[in-house]
This record gives structure tokens, C-alpha cells and sequence, in this order.
């Protein structure tokens, strides 16, 4: 069988795919691998994880409870910086969201078939980093609850009142909230025909709780179809909403007439930077879960590579965006906007810009090397420090331009107080704690759409073949005969 595969390898009319799927596994075993996760005993490793997580998340809402009482005083924001970490983060959470939603629709919709094992963890990662990222434009206001009451139109006795739709909050309300109801109703979608192989499993309120969730799904021809076309049409939604989230977020800045901010280069800039956060936080999750959940069979090597290809394609765009930047500043003549960018590089700041460039410029050309995209600890530690490096780009991009502005006499420097350190690492927390509960309770992988790719796998048709060459020694698939069956099993 090898043999005859390396010499179809050499054929020039033949494409050779890597298995996506290692160690010879059936259908019942992908079921089995996936589905015991959330039905056996919980791991004492999981309540020690979940109590850190919580006792963070804990932490975050007494900051938010201390903010309310006392008013946005207690965050570091003053003249001339009266953005900082609030809207640092809030870009950032949203960055993370955008991931999701590019592996889910836009990779289904190209048919790439290995975003089959990371798709369902990505679309998760999305709203909960969606909910983190709310947090701070809705406590920016100082009184949440008034804001609340005029993110809608207010009707009374003689008239309705409307919105201000000139104001970048409306629209980071539209934009946020339309993402986070579509990439809700994409995951869930998704999710039901697994919850139904779960309710089919379980027993007693497991079961209850699982027939209600799966919507009476039973696989019949005409639940998938509509089922395959419900999530066509979602995917097709989803797919610009990539683009449209961040670039909206990206005009709070550009719509200004601040200089270092009203640049039209900022939608395009803005959206590579979500993607290439968005990826290596998936990433650094992923490969935690693949270790701890034993699913190295089914979330492979080749799923990493691919994704660190992504984030070396990304971060050559953001890298050019940050050079086109300057020279944009250079070409106007404007001398404003020559300033706010020798600032930035040689200012106060001067440490966070260059933590920004040694982060996301240079750090992903290690994966131009096969040997370190293939290496796990190489891109465990190269995913947190883009992670660490796209937080300082928001940074950058707010306080710089903010605190040193036309007149020097109201010049700035910006420091965090300890509520805003501890309402950052409180949303971390949060985005843990979600994920932990995610990953105990519903299946992590997508279980139907990995036995679509195995049984591709196993039957190539004409002009492909699946080679026997497996990135990862720990795994070595078994070759199946063209024309052998098994059933799919819950």
C-alpha cells in the first residue's frame, strides 16, 4: 500500500492529500472519541482549572461593580487619553472573535476540509470573546444602564427617539451585536446534529436536556438537507460579516480628524489584524485541548501547519500596513501626521511600538520553516507572543495618538490603575471559564462533518490518492480497501 502510494505521489496527473484523520479510526470511534469528553467522569484536572477561572471571573465583576459605584474615575483614562485599556481591549476581544467565523464560513465555502476539526472550537471562541468585548464600550459610558435605554428607539406618547446613527457606538451596536446573533445561530446550527448523537446516548435528564436541544432531529434525507442548506445560507451571511465587523470597529478611528487615526487604510488593516489574533488564539487553545483531550488523532498536525500558515500570511499584511502607514505620513507632507508617527517609533511609547513590531513583524517569519510550523512548543509560544503583540498594536494605535496631541502644553502619559489591570485579566478569566464549561459539556469537534472528511478519506476518488506519510510518529493509519463499509454508528 505505501509503495503503491509514493509511486502515485510521483504521478504527475494524481494530487496527494494527507490524511486529515490518524490511526485508522472508524466512525464509531471519531463518535467515541469525541462524545466521551463531555459523557465520562470529570477530571479533578478540570475542576482545579475551572476554580482558578471562576475565582478570575469573580474578580472581573466585583471591578465592574467597583466602576459602577465610583464612575470611570477609578480607570487610569484622563486629558488627554480618555481612550486606553477599555477600548485596547475591546478591539482586541473583538479581533479574537474573528477567527470563528473565517474558518467556519469562509474556509467551508472554498470546500477546505480541514477546517472540519477546528471549526466548532473557533465558532465557540467567537462569542465568548464577543461577550468579553461588550463589557467595555457598555461600562465606558459610566452608566451603563442609560446607555442601554438609548441603544434602542424610545417610544412615548408623541413621538419616537431615535438613535444618534452618527455616532460610532451605534454603530459598533449594530455591527457586534448582528455578529454575535449570526455567528450564534452558525454554531448552533451546526452543533445539532451532534447534540442529537449525544440524546442518543444519554440517559435520563442528559437526555431531556439533549432532545430539546437537537430540535427533533432524527437524519432523516430531508432533516440533512435542509439542514446542509440552512447552514449554506448562514455561511454565506457570515462570510461578509468578516470583513464588516472590524472594518466598522476600524471607523470609531478613521471618521475622526485625529491624526494617526484618519486613515482610510485602517477597515483593510484592522480586519488582517483580527485574523491573525483571531487564528493564533484559536491555535493556542487548540493545541492545549489536542494535549489534554487526547485528540491528537483528529486534530493533526497538518490542521496546526495550516493554521500557522495563516498567520504567516496575515502577519506579512499587518506588517505591510504598518509600513504603508508610514509612508503615507511621510508622502502627505502633513507635519501633524509626520509627528504622530516618529512619536509612536522614538516617543514615550517607544517600548510598546517596538514590543508591537518584534511581535507581530517578525516573530510569524519562523514559520517559513517547515521544521518550527511542524514544532509544538514553537508555535504554543509563537501564538501567545502575536497574542501579546496585537494587544500592544490596539495600544499603540489609541494611546499614542492620544496623548501627545496639537498642543504640548496638554500633553500626556498614560498609566493603567490596578482596575484596569484587574478588569483585563478578569475578561481572560471569563473567556476561560466559557471555554472550560464548552469543552465539558457540548462536543468540541464537529463529529458529523470529520466523518465526511474520513470518508473522503478512505475513497479518494479518481486522480486523488491519500498518502501514507504522517506528520505525526504518535499516529499511523490503517489502509482501508476501496469499497469497504462500516456503519457510521452514534
Amino acid at each position: 500500500m505505501a509503495a503503491h502510494n509514493n509511486s502515485a505521489a510521483n504521478h504527475p496527473l494524481l494530487e496527494v492529500n494527507p490524511p486529515l484523520v490518524l490511526g485508522g479510526q472508524s466512525y464509531h470511534d471519531v463518535t467515541e472519541s469525541v462524545s466521551s469528553i463531555s459523557e465520562g467522569k470529570t477530571p479533578k484536572q478540570w475542576y482545579i482549572l475551572i476554580s482558578i477561572t471562576a475565582s478570575i471571573t469573580v474578580m472581573l465583576f466585583g471591578m465592574l461593580a467597583y466602576l459602577v459605584a465610583n464612575g470611570i474615575g477609578v480607570w487610569g483614562n484622563n486629558a488627554p487619553v480618555y481612550w486606553a485599556w477599555d477600548i485596547t481591549n475591546f478591539v482586541f476581544w473583538i479581533g479574537i472573535g474573528h477567527a470563528g467565523t473565517l474558518i467556519s464560513a469562509i474556509l467551508f465555502l472554498f470546500r477546505q476540509k480541514w477546517r472540519t476539526s477546528i471549526n466548532r472550537s473557533a465558532e465557540a471562541m467567537t462569542l465568548f470573546a464577543v461577550a468579553c468585548a461588550m463589557i467595555f464600550p457598555l461600562f465606558h459610558t459610566g452608566r451603563p444602564w442609560r446607555a442601554a435605554y438609548w441603544l434602542g428607539p424610545t417610544p412615548n406618547p408623541d413621538l419616537v427617539m431615535w438613535q444618534n446613527f452618527r455616532s460610532p457606538l451605534m454603530w459598533d451596536v449594530f455591527a457586534v451585536s448582528t455578529y454575535a446573533t449570526v455567528s450564534a445561530l452558525f454554531w448552533y446550527v451546526g452543533l445539532v446534529p451532534d447534540l442529537a448523537t449525544l440524546r442518543d446516548r444519554a440517559r435520563g435528564i442528559r437526555q431531556r436536556i439533549f432532545h430539546i436541544a437537537s430540535l427533533g432531529w432524527r437524519g432523516s434525507a430531508r432533516h440533512w438537507r435542509n439542514y446542509e442548506m440552512a447552514y449554506l445560507i448562514l455561511a454565506g451571511i457570515s462570510t461578509p460579516l468578516v470583513l464588516s465587523v472590524h472594518t466598522i470597529v476600524s471607523f470609531d478611528f478613521a471618521t475622526s480628524v485625529l491624526p494617526g487615526w484618519h486613515t482610510t487604510i485602517f477597515p483593510p488593516y484592522f480586519v488582517a489584524g483580527a485574523i491573525f489574533s483571531g487564528f493564533a488564539c484559536v491555535l493556542t487553545l487548540l493545541i492545549i485541548a489536542r494535549w489534554a483531550l487526547n485528540l491528537e488523532h483528529l486534530i493533526t498536525l497538518k490542521h496546526l501547519e495550516n493554521m500557522n500558515k495563516v498567520i504567516l500570511v496575515t502577519g506579512w499584511v499587518v506588517g505591510l500596513a504598518y509600513g504603508t502607514e508610514f509612508f503615507i505620513a511621510w508622502y502627505s507632507g502633513n507635519p501633524y501626521e509626520q509627528f504622530v508617527f516618529i512619536n509612536r517609533a522614538f516617543g514615550p511609547y517607544a517600548w510598546a511600538y517596538w514590543t508591537m513590531i518584534s511581535c507581530n513583524v517578525i516573530s510569524p517569519n519562523f514559520f517559513w520553516f517547515k521544521k518550527l510550523r511542524n514544532s509544538i512548543p514553537v508555535m504554543f509560544v509563537l501564538s501567545l507572543v502575536v497574542n501579546v503583540g496585537m494587544w500592544f498594536e490596539r495600544f499603540v494605535i489609541i494611546a499614542t495618538s492620544l496623548h501627545r496631541d496639537f498642543l504640548p502644553s496638554s500633553w500626556g502619559y498614560f498609566q493603567p490603575t490596578y482596575v484596569d489591570i484587574c478588569t483585563f485579566i478578569g475578561t481572560i478569566g471569563l473567556f476561560l471559564t466559557l471555554f472550560l464549561l464548552f469543552c465539558r459539556f457540548l462536543p468540541i469537534i464537529a463529529i458529523s462533518e470529520v466523518k465526511g472528511v474520513l470518508a473522503e478519506q478512505r475513497n479518494p476518488g479518481p486522480g486523488v490518492v491519500a498518502t501514507s506519510k504522517v506528520v505525526d510518529p504518535k499516529f499511523e493509519p490503517v489502509p482501508v480497501a476501496v469499497g469497504t463499509t462500516e456503519g457510521s454508528g452514534h
